[in-house]
């Protein structure tokens, strides 16, 4: 996969997100905003496999419409099955080279924690890594950021894209782009504000405004 496919802004949603009411009509609404150089993560631990799967469908066909890609985090057999573009690899998932020879022709990320790690998913056939987190965030409260300087390190060590997670504001773009980070991950950021899709396009153009890496 060509480096410049690979989406700059990454939606990913969690359990709250995608229990409202209205969630697919805000998804399709922020893939549609983001187009092709977005994506929306599907990640929600607590829904059955029944409602997961119902809801990756819907979002896959959504790709055909907006645009944006669609991702499933951790289920390499759901993106398969659903028509899925990615899969976000976990720590509880297949390694990256598992899946790789599963789905050969499936886009895959690979979220990291450290630059060992991140080494080793790239060797391995990622085609990304999602690297957190980055900032102080809810999702990790009494846990220390990382901090710009770890993700540089990891940008560093490898060359396949680095997508920062964790607290990612708009306005992190330019130190972001900075340390070399190819693009970023967000949950609040965008599912919490009054206008999911509106900050999907503050996102977008925080980040071309910073210019390139």
């Amino acid at each position: 996969m060509r480096r410049s496919e690979i989406p700059v802004v990454h939606a990913v949603t969690n359990d709250e997100v995608v229990a409202r009411a209205d969630f697919i009509d805000i998804a399709c609404a922020v893939m549609r905003e983001l187009g092709p150089r977005g994506a929306l993560h599907l990640r929600a631990s607590r829904l059955t496999g029944a409602r997961f799967q119902s809801l990756a469908e819907g979002l896959a066909a959504a790709q055909g419409l907006t645009g944006g890609w669609f991702i499933v985090n951790d289920r390499i057999d759901v993106a398969l099955v659903s028509g899925a573009r990615g899969a976000q690899l976990t720590s509880h998932s297949l390694t990256a080279g598992d899946a790789r020879r599963i789905a050969p022709k499936l886009a895959l990320g690979a979220s990291v924690h450290d630059v060992d790690e991140g080494k080793a998913a790239a060797q391995a056939g990622a085609d990304w890594l999602v690297a957190g987190h980055v900032f102080a965030t809810p999702s990790h409260a009494g846990q220390g950021q990382r901090g710009v300087e770890w993700v540089k390190s990891l940008v560093s060590a490898t060359e396949v894209p680095v997508i920062a997670i964790g607290g990612v504001r708009a306005d992190h773009a330019s130190m972001l782009k900075a340390a070399g980070v190819y693009g970023v991950a967000v949950i609040r950021g965008i599912w919490d504000a009054p206008n999911a899709e509106q900050a999907a396009r503050d996102y977008l153009s925080a980040y071309d405004d910073a210019g390139s890496t």
